[in-house]
């Protein structure tokens, strides 16, 4: 017991946000932290190695300890404990004094291991050099540490020019971290100019290594075909060091199901899809997203109104983002009638116990099904699907358009959707009242469309516009069935149906009837003369098709047109 070290009053921060202390012993059997009483709750939901829950106890042993540095930290001093098996541990709270007693315990309880002291730069200066360590990247002054980012929060990394990357980061894991991270700023992107080029190997170097290929003459343009090297920007040398980084650890493990090259309306492109048991993987030829389950909010599954396609949307909060672009929700289109036959790899990282038996090993069914199942079993959200509403020709939705924006607005039991783009979802809960507008059919202005305007509590109104007039009347059912207001456009106080409007005759009657049921004097045109409405008729909306997709040969992003 006399060689035992005991320090009181310190905290684990191996996890962000986590106010936990305890007692920490270090022993010949390694090192140990023991949370104090009541302080166990706050590592609940917490998947730290080594961490025993629900007691709140943290046992490193002697064989796994690699390196133990001393560094200055917010709440004093600090030990970073690495292990062989990759993982960082932080113990924060120690004091100046504590440094001898740890230094000469170290040495004598931990034969082959001594105590690091890491210097931190204070400089304050914004240029240095980047060293990875593990799941951990450096920023370095002089060769002296300023800051730390773990990659195991990196949610996407992109090139944003020629010389600057990019580095976007996911909130804290953990039940109880959102309560505890609420009302805090919180690092969520960081770039990097990295200036310069540097040589890489390429798959023709590679070839001639191995013999494949006779020598050739030098060539200009950087590439030297005797060693294999190419000149390439240093940015993107970077940019995939991140990348490779990010994927050690948590999403080296095995997938539980991949899906390839995906459609994706919003974001534009086509993706590959990597389901794992935290996390899912969203791989593009340019973007390249990481996204956990628990930002995923809502899913929703609707047929297109060609009932040809289906469409998949998953709610994100907080959005993904590209550039200064956000996106709230991914945006799956498929194929009605493909069918696919897909077997899970539900031994994963114990995904079978995770899931509770919300996932099947087998799946053969259409695609967009299995897709839709998968999203529901590793979230455990409730898939919204089409409701009981139909329009005039049997669909589910309705051709719209929001702002300058084309289409389909769906009715669903508990709320309105929109989509593709931009996707929106106004719940009936927030809805205060509706209005039709551009009803009337007059022998001079025979509408062909009408609108529908959606008041909603405390936020902007919505204007859904050019809505065929054969909708009218099952969109009113619609409002009477589920309790919403609908207003007149003269008067938004004064309710208003147009049931039995017959809306293809001109006589004088039918229009006295309209003004009468509108409740007022005159008719309000706000449509437009009959060369609006002719123009409404002949346009024609571009294919989605037209829009070049990642995959696609001839595909430029957008940074591309900024450069």
């Amino acid at each position: 017991m006399d060689n035992m070290l005991k320090f009181s009053d310190i905290y684990l921060a191996t996890e962000p946000y986590v106010k936990s202390v305890g007692q920490v012993r270090m022993g010949a059997s390694g090192i140990g932290w023991k949370a104090a009483e009541g302080e166990a709750e706050a590592l609940q939901g917490l998947s730290i190695p080594g961490l025993i829950l629900p007691s709140g106890m943290l046992a490193l042993q002697h064989d796994d300890l690699r390196r133990i540095q001393w560094q200055r930290v917010a709440r004093g001093y600090g030990l970073r404990v690495y292990t062989k098996s990759g993982v960082l541990h932080k113990l924060d709270g120690f004091t100046a004094d504590d440094f001898e007693t740890l230094r000469d315990g170290i040495k004598r309880l931990f034969h082959g291991l001594t105590l690091e002291v890491r210097d931190i730069s204070l400089k304050g200066w914004n240029w240095g050099k980047t060293d990875f360590e593990g799941t951990n990247m450096s920023f370095k002054v002089e060769n002296r540490p300023m800051f730390d980012l773990p990659m195991g929060y990196v949610s996407n990394t992109n090139l944003a020019n020629k010389n600057e990357v990019s580095v976007e980061f996911q909130p804290p894991r953990g039940k109880n971290l959102k309560r505890k991270a609420a009302g805090v700023d919180e690092l969520v992107e960081i770039r990097f100019y990295v200036p310069g080029t540097t040589t890489t190997t390429n798959s023709r170097g590679a070839a001639d290594a191995n013999g494949d290929n006779e020598d050739e003459a030098g060539s200009d343009g950087g590439v030297n075909p005797a060693d294999g090297e190419e000149e390439v920007s240093a940015a993107a040398v970077f940019h995939d060091t991140i990348k490779e980084r990010a994927d050690l650890g948590q999403v080296s493990g095995d997938s539980i199901v991949q899906f390839p090259e995906i459609l994706c309306l919003t974001p534009r492109g086509r993706y590959h899809i990597d389901m794992f048991s935290h996390f899912m993987r969203l791989r593009g030829k340019t973007y390249d997203y990481k996204i956990p389950y628990e930002n995923i909010q809502r899913l929703f599954l609707v047929s297109k109104p060609d009932e040809l396609h289906m469409m998949f949307l998953v709610g994100l909060n907080p959005p993904i983002r590209q550039g200064q672009t956000r996106y709230s929700y991914l945006v799956l289109q498929f194929v009605r009638d493909e069918e696919m036959a897909i077997d899970l790899n539900l031994q994963a990282d114990d995904a079978s116990k995770r899931f509770e038996g919300r996932l099947r090993s087998h799946y053969d069914e259409p695609l967009y099904r299995i897709v839709a199942n998968v999203f529901k079993g590793v979230t455990d959200k409730r898939l919204i699907e089409g409701g009981s509403f139909q329009g005039y020709h049997g669909s589910q939705g309705l051709k719209a358009s929001l702002k300058a924006s084309e289409g389909t607005l769906y009715p669903l039991d508990k709320g309105f959707l929109f989509a593709p783009k931009p996707p929106l979802y106004i719940p009936h809960s927030d809805v205060v009242s509706v209005v039709f507008s551009r009803v009337d059919a007059s022998s001079s202005n025979k509408m062909r469309t009408f609108d529908l305007k959606i008041n909603v509590h405390g936020q902007q109104d919505y204007q859904f516009v050019s809505i065929n007039r054969e909708e009218h009347a099952s969109l009113e059912d619609y409002m009477t069935q589920n309790g919403i207001k609908m207003l007149s456009e003269l008067n938004e106080s004064t309710s208003v149906s147009y049931k039995g409007m017959d809306m293809d005759s001109d006589s004088e009657g039918n229009r006295r009837g309209a003004r009468a049921a509108a409740g007022a004097g005159t008719a309000m045109d706000i449509g437009g003369d009959d060369d609006e409405e002719s123009e409404d008729e002949d346009f024609v909306a571009g294919s989605e098709s037209d829009v070049p997709e990642e995959y696609d040969e001839n595909y430029e992003s957008p940074d591309d047109d900024e450069e």
